[in-house]
C-alpha cells in the first residue's frame, strides 16, 4: 500500500530540485552568453534563446556527473527524504539571492554543500562518501586552475597566428566562431549543471523507493533527464542581466578574439569533467578562462577588485549554504 503523505513529499522534494534547476540556468546563463553578448555578436535574446536550446541539448547527453552527484556526496541508505529536500532548499535560496545581488556564484558548490550540510545534521559525519567528496572537491578546485591557463594559453595562440591580420579582419572571422563557440559553452553548461539536479533527484527516488535493499541500480530515468534538460533550458532563458553585466563588461573589457578565447577553453575544460563524471562550477571555469584570457594583455587590463568580490562569494557559499542546508532540515523535520 502506498503512502500517500510519503509520496507527496516526494513529489515536493522533486520540485524544490526544479526550483534549483531555474535558479542554476537563471543565475549560471552569463556562464555561457556573457562574452557573446558583451562583445556586442549577440543580441542578449538572441543569445538566450540558443542558451538555452543548448542547455537542454548538453543535457541529455549523458548521465554520468549526475550518477556521481546522487552516489557521491552522501550514502543514499543513511539519508532521507527531509535529508534531500532541506540541501536542495538551501541551495536555491543561495543562489536565487546571489543572482538578485548580481554574483555568478556556483551552483555546484550551493547543492554539494547543502546537501553535506543536511546529511551531517541527520546522520553526523559518518552519511558522507568520502571517495566522493574528493572526487566532486578535486574537480571543483582544479578547473578554475585549468579555465585560468586554458584561456591565457588560447590568447596568446591567437596573438601569434593572427600578429599580421589587420583588426577588421581578425573582428570579422571572430565575431563568426564567437558564435560557435558560445554554442559549444552553452551545450558543456547543460552537459555538466543540469546533470547535478538529475542525480539530486534520482538520490530521492532510490530513497524513497529504497533501491539499495530492493537491489535496484542507481540509474538516472529518462524523464528526469528530459524533465531537467527542459527546466534547465527555461531557467537559462529567464536569463540574469545583473550577472551577465557582472562576467561580460564587469571583469575586462572584450572584444571577440577575447570572448572566443575565453569560451573555447572554458568548453573544453567543462567537457572533459563531463565526460569523465566529475562535477566542475561552469561559473568557476568561465570566470577564471577570462581572467586567464585577459591577463594576456597585462595585469592591470584585468578588474581584480570584481574578480574578488566574486571569490568571496564562492568562499561563503560552502558554510553558509551547508549551515542553511542543516537548519532547514531541523525546520522541515518538524513538520514530517
Amino acid at each position: 500500500m502506498i503512502d500517500q503523505a510519503s509520496l507527496s513529499f516526494l513529489v515536493a522534494v522533486i520540485f524544490f530540485a526544479l526550483v534549483f534547476e531555474v535558479s542554476n540556468g537563471f543565475n549560471d546563463a552569463a556562464n555561457a552568453i556573457a562574452t557573446v553578448v558583451s562583445t556586442r555578436v549577440m543580441s542578449p535574446l538572441t543569445a538566450v534563446l540558443m542558451a538555452a536550446a543548448m542547455n537542454f541539448i548538453g543535457a541529455i547527453s549523458g548521465t554520468a556527473v549526475a550518477k556521481a552527484v546522487g552516489k557521491g556526496v552522501v550514502d543514499p541508505e543513511a539519508v532521507t527524504l527531509v535529508t534531500v529536500a532541506g540541501g536542495v532548499l538551501a541551495a536555491a535560496i543561495w543562489v536565487f539571492s546571489a543572482s538578485k545581488l548580481g554574483l555568478p556564484v556556483s551552483g555546484s558548490h550551493s547543492l554539494i554543500s547543502g546537501v553535506a550540510g543536511a546529511g551531517i545534521a541527520h546522520g553526523g559525519w559518518s552519511v558522507l562518501q568520502s571517495a566522493g567528496i574528493r572526487k566532486i572537491l578535486m574537480g571543483l578546485s582544479f578547473s578554475p586552475i585549468l579555465g585560468f591557463l586554458f584561456g591565457f594559453v588560447c590568447m596568446l595562440a591567437i596573438y601569434w597566428g593572427f600578429r599580421k591580420a589587420t583588426p577588421t579582419l581578425v573582428t570579422n572571422i571572430f565575431s563568426r566562431l564567437q558564435v560557435l563557440t558560445a554554442a559549444a559553452m552553452a551545450f558543456s553548461h547543460g552537459s555538466n549543471d543540469a546533470q547535478k539536479t538529475m542525480g539530486i533527484i534520482t538520490l530521492a527516488l532510490a530513497v524513497h523507493y529504497e533501491w539499495a535493499a530492493r537491489g535496484i541500480p542507481f540509474e538516472i530515468p529518462l524523464w528526469v533527464i528530459l524533465v531537467s534538460g527542459t527546466v534547465m533550458g527555461f531557467g537559462t532563458y529567464l536569463g540574469g542581466r545583473k550577472v551577465i553585466r557582472t562576467l561580460g563588461v564587469r571583469i575586462v573589457k572584450m572584444r571577440p578574439p577575447h570572448g572566443f578565447a575565453a569560451e573555447i577553453a572554458a568548453a573544453s575544460v567543462i567537457e572533459m569533467a563531463s565526460r569523465t563524471g566529475v562535477p566542475v562550477s561552469t561559473t568557476h571555469v568561465i570566470t577564471s578562462s577570462i581572467l586567464g584570457m585577459g591577463s594576456t594583455r597585462r595585469l592591470s587590463a584585468v578588474r581584480w577588485g570584481v574578480a574578488e568580490e566574486i571569490v568571496m562569494a564562492w568562499f561563503l557559499t560552502f558554510p553558509v549554504v551547508g549551515l542553511l542546508g542543516a537548519c532547514l532540515y531541523w525546520v522541515l523535520s518538524l513538520f514530517t
